[in-house]
């Protein structure tokens, strides 16, 4: 490959994502631009798409998940003040896995073994 399509190639690839991240990870320490301040926030679920769940420190109710397109997104590397308190909802929040609401439908999710729901139960007549 020559110098020229190289090059071609990453500002093709750098095109994709022109203001945030590159690739977002589960885990991955960022800043998240609001509008106001940049707060601090540790990536929890990145499934591929323009958005992504970050735990973030709410003024008011503390430690929740919020949504977040992922141009708003900034790394760091230094670990903030409330990262602690950010991993400890982390582990405590079950991961999402699609389809887990519809318990037995679909293929994954759902409780295991019970493929749909029980029958009437007759009272025995």
């Amino acid at each position: 490959m020559d110098d020229g399509a190289l090059a071609r190639r990453r500002v093709a690839a750098a095109a994709e994502y022109p203001h945030g991240m590159e690739q977002t990870g589960t885990g991955d320490l960022v800043k998240v631009a609001t509008g106001g301040p940049d707060i601090d926030g540790i990536v929890f679920d990145a499934t591929g798409g323009a958005k992504v769940v970050v735990a973030v420190i709410d003024r008011e109710r503390g430690p929740v998940m919020r949504t977040f397109d992922l141009t708003a997104l900034s790394e760091r590397s230094e670990a903030g003040d409330d990262d602690r308190a950010l991993q400890l909802l982390i582990r405590r929040t079950p991961h999402s896995n699609r389809g887990a609401a519809r318990a037995g439908s679909g293929s994954g999710g759902g409780r295991a073994g019970h493929k749909r729901a029980s029958m009437h139960r007759t009272t025995g007549k």
